[in-house]
């Protein structure tokens, strides 16, 4: 059987590059219009700082030296099972030479422990989470999100734009509330067969608990105005 082509991996490229982008700059909305639990960020959206060089991308190191860049951002149900997300990679060598780059997506949630909300999370500026800030780059914050942490495990495909496609399982760390001294340490791990990048070496990541009737709620519990004027009573 032929090996893959180039052409056919680079039609792949352009398919899932649009979903990539769309998760990136909505994946905290799509939580709010749908019944997913939580939406989450992966050094990307408002996480990303330019004064902070270690916020984005996340990066997960090998016993070999060599690393798997990451980005991402998408939304999760953990009572079914359920994700949606999506996000980019690139794999550097030790020395610093790019092995490969593509996109991922997500197939499966094996499992997610959460840690806690954290309230005041986005609130605070700093070297945590930095200000909230918004913009083309920036992800808007909407009403009925609450900053939570938590372990989340994926099962994730890695289609390179070169290469043969690799099934692989990242976790993502994300370091507030009630956090078990064990994962004190934000950020991600990657392993599949051949390959574990254990190290957390950087990174910024989040969830967001979301609350999808709370937009609905706040809707509702509006007066509604009458905005037809009222009849003229005529003198008799």
């Amino acid at each position: 059987m032929s090996s893959p082509r180039p052409f056919s991996r680079l039609a792949v490229a352009w398919v899932i590059m649009p979903s990539v982008v769309i998760l990136l700059s909505a994946g905290a909305a799509m939580a709010q219009n749908t019944s997913a639990n939580y939406a989450f960020l992966l050094a990307s959206g408002f996480l990303c700082d330019a004064s902070d060089s270690g916020a984005c991308p996340a990066l997960a190191k090998s016993t070999q030296g060599d690393t798997y860049e990451m980005t991402g951002a998408g939304t999760l149900t953990p009572q079914k099972k359920a994700v949606i997300a999506a996000g980019t990679f690139t794999h550097k060598s030790a020395d610093g030479v790019v092995l490969a780059t593509g996109a991922w997506i997500a197939s499966e949630l094996v499992s997610f422990d959460s840690y806690g909300i954290a309230p005041g999370a986005l609130m605070r500026e700093g070297p945590a989470i930095g200000p909230l800030q918004f913009g083309p780059k920036r992800l808007p914050m909407f009403s009925g999100s609450m900053a939570a942490g938590g372990l989340a495990v994926f099962r994730i495909r890695l289609i390179p734009v070169l290469g043969l496609t690799k099934n692989a399982t990242l976790q993502i760390n994300c370091a507030l509330g009630q956090v078990p001294p064990e994962h004190h340490v934000e950020g991600i791990r990657l392993a599949f067969e051949g390959g574990e990048f254990d190290e957390e070496v950087s990174g910024r990541t989040l969830f967001l608990l979301t609350r999808p009737g709370a937009v609905a709620a706040a809707k509702a519990a509006v007066p509604e105005v009458d905005t037809k004027p009222a009849p003229t009573e005529v003198q008799q």
